[in-house]
Protein backbone atom coordinates (compact mmCIF):
# COMPACT_ATOMS: atom_id res chain seq x y z
CA UNK A 1 0.00 0.00 0.00
CA UNK A 2 1.46 3.56 -0.89
CA UNK A 3 2.17 5.86 1.90
CA UNK A 4 1.23 9.41 2.58
CA UNK A 5 2.84 11.65 5.42
CA UNK A 6 0.34 14.31 7.32
CA UNK A 7 2.98 16.98 7.89
CA UNK A 8 1.92 19.64 10.59
CA UNK A 9 -0.87 17.68 12.79
CA UNK A 10 -4.48 17.56 12.04
CA UNK A 11 -6.91 19.11 14.71
CA UNK A 12 -10.74 18.60 13.70
CA UNK A 13 -10.09 16.17 10.67
CA UNK A 14 -9.35 12.57 12.54
CA UNK A 15 -12.09 10.71 11.16
CA UNK A 16 -12.19 11.94 8.15
CA UNK A 17 -8.48 11.19 7.50
CA UNK A 18 -9.16 7.74 8.58
CA UNK A 19 -12.37 7.52 6.67
CA UNK A 20 -10.51 8.78 3.46
CA UNK A 21 -7.61 6.78 2.99
CA UNK A 22 -9.03 3.35 4.80
CA UNK A 23 -7.81 1.09 1.93
CA UNK A 24 -5.92 3.72 -0.02
CA UNK A 25 -2.93 4.80 1.69
CA UNK A 26 -0.75 4.46 4.62
CA UNK A 27 -1.30 7.46 6.76
CA UNK A 28 2.60 8.36 8.08
CA UNK A 29 2.57 11.41 10.87
CA UNK A 30 5.48 13.43 10.80
CA UNK A 31 7.05 13.39 14.16
CA UNK A 32 10.53 15.21 13.12
CA UNK A 33 11.59 17.45 16.19
CA UNK A 34 13.75 19.58 13.07
CA UNK A 35 14.78 19.73 9.97
CA UNK A 36 18.15 17.49 10.39
CA UNK A 37 15.99 14.19 11.48
CA UNK A 38 13.37 15.29 8.70
CA UNK A 39 16.00 15.25 5.77
CA UNK A 40 17.45 11.71 7.39
CA UNK A 41 14.14 10.34 7.48
CA UNK A 42 13.30 11.30 3.95
CA UNK A 43 16.12 9.00 2.87
CA UNK A 44 16.16 5.50 1.50
CA UNK A 45 15.30 3.08 4.59
CA UNK A 46 13.81 6.09 6.75
CA UNK A 47 10.10 6.59 8.64
CA UNK A 48 9.20 8.62 5.60
CA UNK A 49 10.72 6.53 2.56
CA UNK A 50 8.27 5.81 -0.26
CA UNK A 51 5.87 8.49 0.73
CA UNK A 52 3.88 9.46 -2.74
CA UNK A 53 1.92 12.72 -0.96
CA UNK A 54 2.36 15.26 1.27
CA UNK A 55 -0.53 16.74 3.69
CA UNK A 56 0.90 20.25 4.76
CA UNK A 57 0.11 22.50 7.12
CA UNK A 58 1.97 25.80 7.78
CA UNK A 59 2.22 24.82 11.67
CA UNK A 60 4.89 22.38 10.27
CA UNK A 61 7.50 25.18 9.85
CA UNK A 62 7.79 25.75 13.63
CA UNK A 63 9.94 22.38 13.57
CA UNK A 64 11.05 21.71 9.74
CA UNK A 65 11.04 25.51 7.94
CA UNK A 66 9.09 26.48 4.85
CA UNK A 67 9.04 24.13 1.96
CA UNK A 68 11.97 25.99 0.10
CA UNK A 69 13.77 24.45 -2.63
CA UNK A 70 16.82 22.68 0.17
CA UNK A 71 13.58 20.72 1.00
CA UNK A 72 12.21 20.50 -1.61
CA UNK A 73 15.01 18.83 -3.04
CA UNK A 74 15.22 16.00 -0.30
CA UNK A 75 11.81 14.79 -0.99
CA UNK A 76 11.67 11.45 -2.54
CA UNK A 77 11.49 10.96 -6.07
CA UNK A 78 7.85 9.49 -5.43
CA UNK A 79 6.37 12.43 -3.75
CA UNK A 80 4.29 13.60 -6.52
CA UNK A 81 1.26 15.72 -4.50
CA UNK A 82 1.89 18.54 -1.68
CA UNK A 83 -2.00 18.75 -0.58
CA UNK A 84 -1.57 22.36 0.97
CA UNK A 85 -3.56 23.61 4.08
CA UNK A 86 -4.41 26.97 3.08
CA UNK A 87 -5.60 29.31 0.62
CA UNK A 88 -2.03 31.24 0.55
CA UNK A 89 0.91 28.93 -0.43
CA UNK A 90 3.69 31.33 -0.01
CA UNK A 91 5.81 28.95 2.41
CA UNK A 92 6.19 26.39 -0.44
CA UNK A 93 8.47 27.06 -2.98
CA UNK A 94 6.35 26.61 -5.84
CA UNK A 95 8.68 26.67 -8.85
CA UNK A 96 10.92 23.94 -7.30
CA UNK A 97 8.24 21.66 -6.65
CA UNK A 98 7.15 22.10 -10.78
CA UNK A 99 11.15 21.51 -11.53
CA UNK A 100 11.05 17.85 -10.18
CA UNK A 101 6.66 16.87 -11.13
CA UNK A 102 5.43 17.84 -7.57
CA UNK A 103 1.99 19.25 -7.96
CA UNK A 104 1.14 21.76 -5.29
CA UNK A 105 -2.76 21.89 -4.29
CA UNK A 106 -4.62 24.53 -2.04
CA UNK A 107 -7.40 25.15 -0.09
CA UNK A 108 -9.45 28.63 -1.73
CA UNK A 109 -12.57 28.01 -1.17
CA UNK A 110 -12.62 26.58 2.66
CA UNK A 111 -11.14 29.81 3.82
CA UNK A 112 -13.73 32.60 2.12
CA UNK A 113 -16.17 32.98 4.75
CA UNK A 114 -14.15 33.00 7.64
CA UNK A 115 -11.50 35.64 5.74
CA UNK A 116 -14.17 37.60 4.02
CA UNK A 117 -15.47 38.35 8.09
CA UNK A 118 -12.67 38.94 8.98
CA UNK A 119 -12.32 41.44 6.43
CA UNK A 120 -15.72 42.93 7.15
CA UNK A 121 -15.04 43.13 10.94
CA UNK A 122 -11.52 45.13 10.13
CA UNK A 123 -13.84 47.57 7.89
CA UNK A 124 -16.20 48.12 10.39
CA UNK A 125 -14.22 48.94 13.23
CA UNK A 126 -11.78 51.06 11.32
CA UNK A 127 -14.68 53.58 9.14
CA UNK A 128 -16.47 53.57 13.28
CA UNK A 129 -13.42 53.29 15.13
CA UNK A 130 -14.43 50.66 17.06
CA UNK A 131 -11.47 49.36 17.97
CA UNK A 132 -10.03 52.86 20.16
CA UNK A 133 -13.46 52.79 21.65
CA UNK A 134 -12.95 49.56 23.53
CA UNK A 135 -9.46 50.30 24.29
CA UNK A 136 -10.63 53.83 26.06
CA UNK A 137 -13.74 51.51 27.72
CA UNK A 138 -11.21 49.34 29.17
CA UNK A 139 -9.14 51.93 30.49
CA UNK A 140 -11.84 53.48 32.25
CA UNK A 141 -12.15 56.68 29.81
CA UNK A 142 -15.27 55.56 28.85
CA UNK A 143 -15.48 57.20 25.21
CA UNK A 144 -13.16 60.38 26.22
CA UNK A 145 -11.08 60.34 23.34
CA UNK A 146 -13.80 59.74 20.59
CA UNK A 147 -14.58 62.10 17.94
CA UNK A 148 -17.66 61.26 15.76
CA UNK A 149 -16.03 63.44 13.02
CA UNK A 150 -13.70 60.82 12.62
CA UNK A 151 -15.95 57.81 12.26
CA UNK A 152 -18.07 57.08 9.41
CA UNK A 153 -21.08 54.78 8.56
CA UNK A 154 -20.64 52.17 6.17
CA UNK A 155 -23.57 52.59 4.07
CA UNK A 156 -23.56 54.41 0.39
CA UNK A 157 -19.64 54.10 1.21
CA UNK A 158 -17.59 52.46 -1.65
CA UNK A 159 -15.75 49.60 -1.10
CA UNK A 160 -12.57 48.92 -3.62
CA UNK A 161 -11.41 44.82 -3.85
CA UNK A 162 -8.20 44.17 -5.40
CA UNK A 163 -8.48 40.72 -6.55
CA UNK A 164 -11.57 39.27 -6.53
CA UNK A 165 -11.02 35.71 -5.50
CA UNK A 166 -13.22 34.07 -3.45
CA UNK A 167 -12.59 35.65 -0.31
CA UNK A 168 -12.63 39.25 -2.16
CA UNK A 169 -16.38 37.89 -3.55
CA UNK A 170 -17.73 36.61 -0.49
CA UNK A 171 -16.10 39.84 1.15
CA UNK A 172 -18.38 41.68 -1.34
CA UNK A 173 -21.58 39.86 -1.16
CA UNK A 174 -21.50 40.77 2.98
CA UNK A 175 -20.76 44.41 2.06
CA UNK A 176 -23.21 45.07 -0.72
CA UNK A 177 -26.30 44.63 2.10
CA UNK A 178 -25.35 48.08 3.97
CA UNK A 179 -25.54 48.42 0.93
CA UNK A 180 -22.22 50.10 -0.21
CA UNK A 181 -21.03 50.24 -3.82
CA UNK A 182 -18.55 47.86 -4.56
CA UNK A 183 -15.46 48.31 -7.20
CA UNK A 184 -12.73 45.72 -8.01
CA UNK A 185 -9.68 45.07 -9.99
CA UNK A 186 -8.74 42.23 -10.95
CA UNK A 187 -6.10 40.77 -13.89
CA UNK A 188 -9.15 40.31 -16.03
CA UNK A 189 -12.82 40.95 -15.77
CA UNK A 190 -14.35 37.86 -13.25
CA UNK A 191 -17.01 36.10 -15.49
CA UNK A 192 -19.07 35.14 -12.68
CA UNK A 193 -18.99 38.55 -10.47
CA UNK A 194 -22.29 40.12 -9.91
CA UNK A 195 -23.65 42.97 -12.02
CA UNK A 196 -23.11 45.46 -9.17
CA UNK A 197 -19.69 44.65 -9.10
CA UNK A 198 -17.98 47.61 -10.88
CA UNK A 199 -14.80 46.37 -12.62
CA UNK A 200 -11.68 48.56 -12.82
CA UNK A 201 -9.22 47.11 -15.25
CA UNK A 202 -5.41 48.36 -15.05
CA UNK A 203 -6.05 50.97 -17.74
CA UNK A 204 -8.66 52.37 -14.91
CA UNK A 205 -7.27 51.39 -11.70
CA UNK A 206 -5.89 54.90 -10.69
CA UNK A 207 -9.73 55.78 -11.03
CA UNK A 208 -10.67 53.22 -8.95
CA UNK A 209 -8.38 53.90 -6.17
CA UNK A 210 -9.44 57.75 -6.39
CA UNK A 211 -13.10 56.35 -5.42
CA UNK A 212 -12.21 54.17 -3.26
CA UNK A 213 -13.45 54.81 0.87
CA UNK A 214 -12.06 51.61 1.73
CA UNK A 215 -9.29 49.70 -0.30
CA UNK A 216 -9.42 45.96 0.70
CA UNK A 217 -6.79 43.70 -0.16
CA UNK A 218 -6.94 40.00 -1.56
CA UNK A 219 -3.46 39.53 -3.65
CA UNK A 220 -1.83 36.16 -3.26
CA UNK A 221 1.52 37.03 -2.08
CA UNK A 222 4.04 36.15 -4.88
CA UNK A 223 7.62 37.93 -6.06
CA UNK A 224 6.05 39.75 -8.36
CA UNK A 225 2.78 41.20 -5.94
CA UNK A 226 5.54 42.34 -2.78
CA UNK A 227 4.73 45.68 -2.04
CA UNK A 228 2.21 45.56 -4.94
CA UNK A 229 0.60 48.23 -2.06
CA UNK A 230 3.04 50.34 -2.87
CA UNK A 231 3.65 54.43 -1.78
CA UNK A 232 1.84 55.63 -5.33
CA UNK A 233 -1.16 53.26 -4.85
CA UNK A 234 -1.55 54.06 -1.62
CA UNK A 235 -1.05 58.35 -2.35
CA UNK A 236 -3.80 57.90 -5.28
CA UNK A 237 -6.90 57.07 -3.05
CA UNK A 238 -8.52 59.75 -1.67
CA UNK A 239 -7.57 61.57 1.97
CA UNK A 240 -9.02 59.77 4.64
CA UNK A 241 -9.42 56.30 2.88
CA UNK A 242 -8.95 52.78 4.71
CA UNK A 243 -6.78 50.07 4.20
CA UNK A 244 -7.63 46.68 4.77
CA UNK A 245 -5.29 43.77 4.71
CA UNK A 246 -6.28 40.06 4.96
CA UNK A 247 -4.14 38.54 2.65
CA UNK A 248 -0.08 38.82 3.22
CA UNK A 249 1.71 41.43 5.32
CA UNK A 250 3.80 41.89 2.09
CA UNK A 251 1.90 42.61 -0.03
CA UNK A 252 1.61 46.27 0.76
CA UNK A 253 4.74 48.40 1.74
CA UNK A 254 4.09 48.95 5.29
CA UNK A 255 6.81 52.18 5.71
CA UNK A 256 4.75 53.77 2.93
CA UNK A 257 1.25 52.67 4.67
CA UNK A 258 2.57 53.91 8.01
CA UNK A 259 3.47 57.08 6.39
CA UNK A 260 0.45 57.55 5.22
CA UNK A 261 -0.92 57.07 8.29
CA UNK A 262 1.40 59.69 10.00
CA UNK A 263 0.58 62.47 8.06
CA UNK A 264 -3.42 61.61 8.31
CA UNK A 265 -3.11 60.86 4.21
CA UNK A 266 -5.20 57.89 5.33
CA UNK A 267 -7.59 57.94 7.50
CA UNK A 268 -7.28 53.85 9.19
CA UNK A 269 -6.39 50.76 8.20
CA UNK A 270 -7.82 47.06 9.68
CA UNK A 271 -4.61 44.87 9.68
CA UNK A 272 -4.93 40.94 10.34
CA UNK A 273 -1.58 40.03 8.59
CA UNK A 274 2.22 41.20 9.11
CA UNK A 275 5.70 41.30 6.61
CA UNK A 276 7.44 39.21 9.70
CA UNK A 277 4.79 37.07 11.41
CA UNK A 278 4.65 36.89 14.48
CA UNK A 279 6.33 40.37 14.90
CA UNK A 280 4.50 43.32 14.48
CA UNK A 281 5.94 46.72 13.53
CA UNK A 282 5.62 48.74 17.50
CA UNK A 283 4.77 51.85 15.48
CA UNK A 284 1.24 49.96 14.29
CA UNK A 285 0.72 50.19 18.23
CA UNK A 286 0.69 53.35 18.74
CA UNK A 287 -2.20 54.70 16.02
CA UNK A 288 -5.27 54.79 17.54
CA UNK A 289 -6.99 54.47 14.12
CA UNK A 290 -5.50 51.13 13.67
CA UNK A 291 -7.62 47.93 14.07
CA UNK A 292 -5.26 45.07 14.59
CA UNK A 293 -5.49 41.26 14.69
CA UNK A 294 -3.07 38.58 15.25
CA UNK A 295 -3.73 36.59 11.79
CA UNK A 296 -6.95 35.44 12.73
CA UNK A 297 -8.65 35.24 9.33
CA UNK A 298 -9.26 31.38 9.51
CA UNK A 299 -8.94 30.95 13.40
CA UNK A 300 -12.46 29.24 13.62
CA UNK A 301 -13.34 25.05 14.28
CA UNK A 302 -15.67 25.26 11.44
CA UNK A 303 -13.27 26.79 8.77
CA UNK A 304 -10.47 24.67 9.99
CA UNK A 305 -12.06 21.37 9.93
CA UNK A 306 -13.63 22.47 6.21
CA UNK A 307 -9.92 23.08 5.49
CA UNK A 308 -8.23 20.14 6.76
CA UNK A 309 -11.00 17.77 4.67
CA UNK A 310 -10.46 19.96 1.49
CA UNK A 311 -6.88 19.16 1.66
CA UNK A 312 -6.91 15.45 2.72
CA UNK A 313 -9.21 15.20 -0.29
CA UNK A 314 -7.27 16.80 -2.69
CA UNK A 315 -4.17 14.28 -1.80
CA UNK A 316 -6.74 11.04 -1.52
CA UNK A 317 -8.48 12.38 -4.92
CA UNK A 318 -4.65 12.11 -6.49
CA UNK A 319 -4.27 8.67 -5.15
CA UNK A 320 -7.65 6.97 -6.77
CA UNK A 321 -8.20 9.37 -9.56
CA UNK A 322 -4.79 10.54 -10.97
CA UNK A 323 -5.29 14.34 -9.85
CA UNK A 324 -6.63 16.17 -6.72
CA UNK A 325 -8.66 19.21 -7.36
CA UNK A 326 -7.26 22.94 -6.82
CA UNK A 327 -4.38 22.82 -8.11
CA UNK A 328 -2.27 26.69 -7.88
CA UNK A 329 -2.51 28.71 -10.85
CA UNK A 330 1.55 27.84 -11.29
CA UNK A 331 0.78 24.49 -12.13
CA UNK A 332 -1.84 24.63 -14.19
CA UNK A 333 0.23 25.83 -17.31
Amino acid sequence: MVRVLICGDLVWAHNECDELFHGVAEVVRMDSPDRAEFFASLQQGGKYDGIVGIYRHNVSTDFIGIFDKELVSKLPSTVKWIAHNGAGYDQIDVLACKARGITVSNTPGAVDDATATTGLYLMISALRCFAHAEQDLRAGKWKASHRPGNAHDLTDRTLAILGLGGIGLRLAELAHAFPMRIVYHSRRKVAHAPDWCEYFGADRLDEMLAQADVLSVHVPLRPDTEHFVDEKMIRKLKKGAVIVNTARGKVIDEAAMIRALEDGHLGGVGIDVYPNEPEVNPRLLDFPNATLLPHMGTETCDSQKKMEIRALTNLRDYLTKGQGSDIIPEHKQ
